[in-house]
């Protein structure tokens, strides 16, 4: 499922954002690539531990907590901590698929990647190229949002992002590690919950909404880890 999620950030975290990020310090993009990843990947990053990483990192973590069609649709379990990317003069990523795990900076623990997510910080009109191009079941979906939009897509999808022409594309990247990891059964239970909650809409307290629910819940019984 690749899912589209509108103003993630309002234009006053925007602003906020930029004006950090104008200023943060970038370095070569391939300190957190994988063997494969490193030989495609072309851009500069903010280093993981950098100040400026860990206050935005707080604000998306924060906007995610408290966006329902996130939760709805991911089924969060763990977010590894986002990073930032820039790519200016030409530079791109080559077609790669994401890193199944991703060991957390700084502490025991890992996380599987079952969802991938880019966030924009850049308008479409700042840069030329910079599609970040998914391949899916359905075929190849190139992606550009508008600043404060996000993608979600599986992690086990190749992608790419194409070069940059003019301008600078300037993006946050993360995974989230689902309390379901398939992404068929991720759908199953988002277009069931998306569905419900049209129904409660339309018809509040309607007898086959809690039938429908139990449903749900009975589904992500079996489905999620926890």
């Amino acid at each position: 499922m690749l899912l589209n999620i509108p103003d993630l950030l309002s234009p006053a975290e925007l602003f906020e954002a930029r004006q950090i990020l104008d200023k943060a310090e970038w370095v070569d993009g391939k300190v957190t690539a994988g063997h494969q990843s490193a030989q495609a990947k072309d851009n500069m990053q903010i280093p993981e531990g950098h100040p400026a990483a860990q206050q935005l990192g707080r604000m998306i973590l924060s906007a995610l907590g408290n966006n329902p069609l996130f939760i709805t649709a991911a089924l969060p379990s763990r977010i590894f901590p986002p990073l930032f990317n820039r790519y200016t003069g030409g530079q791109s990523f080559g077609t790669h698929v994401d890193n199944s795990i991703r060991q957390l900076t700084g502490r025991p623990h890992r996380i599987r990647t079952d969802i991938s997510a880019t966030l924009f910080f850049a308008a479409p009109e700042e840069y030329d190229g910079g599609e970040l191009c998914v391949e899916d079941t359905y075929g190849l979906k190139k992606v550009k949002l508008p600043a404060g939009h996000v993608v979600l897509y599986p992690s086990t999808s190749l992608h790419h992002v194409r070069p940059v022409t003019r301008g600078a594309r300037i993006c946050s990247f993360f995974w989230i590690q689902s309390m379901v990891r398939d992404d068929g059964q991720r759908s199953i239970l988002f277009d069931l919950d998306r569905g419900i909650q049209r129904l409660n809409h339309d018809v509040p307290n309607h007898p086959v909404s809690v039938q429908l629910t139990g449903v749900y819940h009975n589904l992500l019984r079996q489905w999620a880890e926890v």
